[in-house]
């Protein structure tokens, strides 16, 4: 299957929402379940796509979505651990029968290519500690935990950060 990453097209941002959302969903990976109140934030892609770069992988033959995550940069509204230099992504979503053929590693590169072309020094991104599959992706790319940069969005749920310098 060939991969073309680029960002989202405003027809695709509800999609890219509801994708989001069921994968966080499915996966187990909200704390609070269909009460989450980050589903909203999830489900929200046209906010997002408003500040910051909603990029899709898509099935180079069909156009089909098959992940989709937001990458901005220190200061955006969406970037919330980045420090000056740094970018970041956020809200990574693989939908389940593309995975393991390589779209969230496209996807994360192109953060990689974007953060170059802009000059960054490096990226931040904030991950669930059961997100396993793409804690070893990040590993393999050059990201490293950085557990003094760890938070808290709700008290008690620990969300684990790790940085790559570019």
């Amino acid at each position: 299957m060939d991969i073309t990453v680029r960002r989202a097209r405003d027809e695709e941002l509800d999609e890219v929402g509801e994708m989001t959302t069921a994968v966080y969903l499915d996966d187990g990976l909200l704390d609070f379940g269909a009460e989450d109140p980050y589903l909203h934030d999830l489900r929200d892609a046209r906010r997002r796509a408003a500040e910051s770069d909603v990029l899709v992988a898509v099935d180079s033959s069909g156009g089909t979505v098959l992940g989709a995550l937001a990458f901005s940069a220190y200061g955006a509204p969406y970037a919330q651990q980045a420090r000056p230099g740094e970018g970041e992504f956020r809200m990574l979503a693989v939908r389940p029968g593309a995975r393991r053929r390589g779209v969230a590693e496209a996807l994360v590169r192109a953060c990689l290519d974007r953060a170059r072309e802009r000059g960054l020094q490096g990226i931040v991104i904030s991950s669930h500690p059961r997100m396993t599959a793409a804690h070893r992706l990040y590993g393999r790319l050059g990201f490293v935990r950085a557990p003094e940069r760890d938070w808290e969005p709700v008290p008690g749920i620990g969300i684990w950060a790790f940085t790559v310098a570019l």
